[in-house]
């Protein structure tokens, strides 16, 4: 048996604890997830309104991983 690094073993138990807390129902858990991910993409959309861009020296949000 391999050891995991302690960054996989925290991402093992935070999967477990998301799927605990629906019951181990799958689709729900996703479900929850996209939605959380629509609702930070939301504030991201409003934060970036709102912000001046000289405060952030030219900086815009990301709303895809690089």
């Amino acid at each position: 048996m391999r050891e995991q690094p302690i960054g996989e073993a925290i991402v093992d138990d935070e999967i477990a604890e998301v799927l605990a807390y629906h019951q181990g129902n799958a689709q729900a858990t996703i479900g929850t997830l996209l939605n959380d991910i629509r609702h930070l993409r939301w504030q991201l959309v409003l934060t970036e309104g709102a912000m001046g861009r000289g405060i952030t020296r030219g900086w815009r949000p990301s709303y895809e991983r690089d």
